[in-house]
């Protein structure tokens, strides 16, 4: 009697539509079907509140899941079996029976400014009085608004294209956008200036990609787990507790950078208002698998500084809606 095999299983991958999220999630396809060539990957692309809100700044939206929340409902109603996200979009605390399974190995998780033409070849510190800065993130927003406060300050949003295109007609003089998104779209040769950690701590999670699924899915898990960096996760987990333990989300000014050295993990992290003019910063060093220790650890330390009262500040601002 001749046994019947059954047919390799199908996994269904969950992507937003923009042209950044697809080349991040049609790289963990080739990357996952290079190691499972037996099984299938399709890629099925949905859009989230963010994608579809572009008149609004993200903070005054409300930012639990802006980008994730219609991905995260695929998943828990089995439309899908996974999906990759930005990690800076992931918020910390997920819905019930969802987990983090898999984080990929980190690009340069920096901040870069790109400039408009007629100040190629300058940086922020020779830009002029008055120059108009764009960014639609308050921890970017409130770190040069303490370092260059001479500067105008105007929220952009959009697809990265979209925000090119405002920058090129002039109605910007830089933007403030992650290096690793550029990167990924190919157009490393727009950026002008990496910013320094001195100048802006990168965003939690930046520059990774966190795969989510169901909690229950052990098959897609071990998968997942292939393409998972364990230097990556590591820094990753300390940052996203971090963040946790402050009760921030993904729109409020803490900024972080990470560091492993040996078994050690450095984790610097930063809570600023909104308009630059109180900041606390400090850093925690531990061992790299006491990681969301260490998070928790430095949130700690910030509160007792001031971090809890400028929070309470930025809260009430995005309410009132100012």
């Amino acid at each position: 009697m001749t046994s019947v095999s059954s047919p390799p299983r199908t996994i269904r991958i969950g992507s937003r539509k923009s042209q950044l999220a697809l080349v991040q999630t049609y790289w963990v396809q080739e990357q996952l079907q290079k190691n499972f060539p037996d099984m299938i990957f399709e890629v099925h692309t949905m859009s989230t509140q963010g994608d579809n809100i572009l008149d609004v700044a993200l903070a005054k939206i409300g930012d639990k899941g802006l980008f994730t929340k219609e991905l995260e409902l695929g998943m828990i109603k089995e439309e899908i079996d996974f999906a990759v996200h930005s990690l800076k979009d992931l918020p910390t605390n997920l819905p019930a029976g969802l987990a983090l399974a898999a984080i990929t190995e980190r690009e340069n998780p920096a901040d870069a400014v790109v400039f408009h033409e007629k100040y190629k070849g300058q940086s922020l510190e020779t830009l002029p009085e008055g120059a108009v800065i764009g960014t639609s993130s308050l921890r970017r927003l409130a770190q040069l608004r303490h370092k260059f406060p001479h500067f105008t300050f105007k929220d952009v949003r959009g697809n990265l294209n979209t925000r090119m295109a405002k920058l090129d007609a002039g109605e910007y003089d830089a933007l403030i956008l992650a290096v690793a998104g550029l990167e990924r779209l190919g157009m490393s040769d727009r950026i002008h200036q990496i910013l320094p950690p001195e100048i802006s701590l990168h965003a939690v999670g930046q520059g990774a990609l966190g795969i989510e699924c169901r909690a229950d899915d052990a098959e897609v898990i071990a998968i997942l787990k292939v393409i998972e960096h364990s230097q990556t996760r590591d820094r990753c987990l300390a940052e996203r507790s971090f963040l946790r333990s402050l009760e921030g989300g993904c729109q409020v000014p803490i900024g972080v950078n990470t560091e492993i050295n040996g078994d050690n993990l450095t984790l610097i992290g930063i809570v600023a208002s909104v308009d630059g003019q109180k900041l606390v910063k400090d850093t925690v060093t531990g061992k790299a698998e006491d990681a969301e220790q260490l998070g928790i650890e430095l949130a700690k330390t910030l509160r007792q500084q001031g971090a809890t009262e400028i929070l309470e500040e930025i809260f009430t601002e995005i309410q009132r809606g100012s």
